[in-house]
């Protein structure tokens, strides 16, 4: 371990989409800030492809990149894990590294996911057919079970929220549903939907629209249905089922498909942290998105308190918002910038059509373009599917904000 301490300008906890994409916005407005990126792992995923490649529709290779050749130019990127967070002196620990000091901290390490939360899981991906588009090395399984599946139970999970893209558990029922339909196979298989929620979807003008998917494709509903264990090799899930009058009882169900989303939470050296809220996350003003407590933090992504969905499209806004105000506040200005909730799910409801659902804080509707954003449309499917990427890998992480300063779709 190093003993003499690392100082930067800026220092950033997390090197996934907000961390080098804030990191960028900073620097193309100001290549002189000495930055620094705190993240220990080597590679970088654009993640909404994996809802994609759990169809067979984005190959998982290009949805990866080394974290070198992310790291925005200008950026010093110090290969470690943060362990503990110091505000009152202006440092963070890390595991291997030593202390980092900063006069200007942003803290976006995005969400861990908690794949021993239920029991046997772990132990079963990959195989047994169950599988997760929510891991790189398991999107690819979905398809392959998908694609040679001909009858028998497909399971479809939800946790509890907040979890990354609240759409993604149920776009890959509808993904895998449309390709059966197309193989004239659908009315073979038996698909389920367990939510660990009351609702299907979190906006209401969405949910019909989302509803007459569900009842083409004849999925069944089990709401307030959480998955708590698998055995893979008996291939059989088990449910803890809440009533109306918050009675709880134990369900058994066999499967030949179980495609299972983990319980997400932000990463523990949040929750015990001084910047964490009651609830755990990092705490800032859901508007400025400072920090309530520590004016010389930001937070931008899926581990802060801000009530919106945790998307990309989400990140995309929030990373100017935090660039412009901590610019400002630097330079001893009024906070400029303020994030209005917005996020975007594109929910793939068939193969070549997407609703793309865009809404701010309170559930109000923010469409991008001129139209009803309750169609399904094929024109969001090549934006999700070829577009976007593109605004990825070349805009976003290069400082360049198309889609960035409008409500933005993601």
């Amino acid at each position: 371990m190093q003993s003499q301490t690392l100082n930067f300008d800026i220092v950033i906890v997390g090197g996934g989409s907000a961390g080098c994409g804030v990191a960028a916005s900073l620097l193309k407005r100001d290549a002189t800030l000495s930055l620094a990126i705190i993240e220990p792992s080597t590679q970088h995923y654009y993640q909404p492809a994996w809802t994609l490649v759990g169809a067979g529709e984005f190959e998982a290779s290009d949805s990866v990149r080394d974290m070198a050749t992310c790291i925005p130019k200008g950026a010093t990127w110090l290969k470690a894990a943060v362990t503990t967070f110091d505000p009152n002196n202006n440092q963070v620990a890390t595991d291997n590294l030593g202390q980092v000091s900063y006069q200007y901290l942003i803290v976006c390490p995005g969400l861990s996911l908690h794949w021993d939360a239920i029991k046997g899981l772990k132990e079963s991906l990959g195989m047994y057919g169950v599988t997760s588009n929510y891991r790189y090395d398991l999107a690819p399984y979905t398809w392959q079970l998908a694609k040679k599946f001909r009858s028998g139970t497909a399971l479809f999970t939800q946790p509890q929220m907040p979890i990354k893209c609240a759409g993604a558990p149920q776009k890959a029922m509808y993904l895998s549903c449309s390709h059966w339909e197309k193989n004239h196979v659908l009315g073979s298989i038996n698909v389920e939907f367990h939510n660990a929620g009351g609702v299907l979807f979190g906006v209401k003008e969405y949910v019909e629209p989302l509803m007459q998917y569900v009842r083409r494709y004849d999925a069944h509903l089990n709401f307030n249905s959480t998955l708590v264990e698998v055995d893979g090799p008996k291939k059989t899930a088990t449910f803890q089922m809440k009533d109306a009058d918050g009675n709880i009882t134990t369900r058994y169900k066999k499967f030949d498909m179980l495609h299972v989303v983990p319980p997400q939470s932000a990463p523990a050296f949040v929750q015990t942290s001084p910047l964490a809220n009651a609830d755990g996350w990092v705490e800032v003003d859901q508007h400025t998105l400072q920090h309530v407590r520590f004016s010389n933090i930001f937070g931008l992504g899926d581990a802060t308190s801000t009530p919106n969905a945790k998307t990309l499209a989400a990140v995309r806004k929030q990373v100017v918002i935090v660039a412009e105000n901590l610019l400002a506040l630097k330079a001893g200005l009024p906070l400029p910038s303020r994030y209005d909730g917005y996020g975007s799910c594109p929910l793939t409801v068939e193969k070549g059509k997407i609703i793309l659902a865009e809404f701010g804080y309170g559930g109000k509707l923010v469409p991008t373009f001129n139209w009803d954003s309750t169609k399904p449309r094929w024109s969001a499917w090549i934006l999700k599917k070829y577009i976007l990427p593109i605004v990825y890998w070349r805009l976003m992480l290069k400082g360049r904000e198309w889609l960035a300063r409008c409500s933005a779709c993601g």
